[in-house]
């Protein structure tokens, strides 16, 4: 599987389980497959919903924070990944 770099993990929000992703390069939509990599984390899902400042949004650009429900923890610095 190809993959590409598209952000960075900036906060994770544990008390309703949710990570604060940067979008750094391209954008990131409902239904990409994204893979989260870092020190301690490793691991694919799918993007079901992202919200950008507690608004549902369906694609994110460059530049943007969106709010992704991940499954697992995540940590700052984590690299994010669009697994085509």
């Amino acid at each position: 599987m190809a993959e590409e770099e598209i952000g960075v993990v900036t906060h994770y929000f544990n008390h309703i389980e949710v990570g604060a992703i940067k979008v750094t390069k391209g954008t990131l939509r409902v239904g990409d497959t994204i893979h989260v990599k870092g020190h301690s984390d490793d691991f694919t899902m799918t993007v079901d919903s992202m919200q950008i400042e507690h608004d549902k949004v369906e694609e994110a650009s460059e530049g943007a924070v969106v709010g992704i429900k991940v499954p697992l923890r995540v940590h700052e610095h984590d690299k994010v990944y669009r697994v085509a």
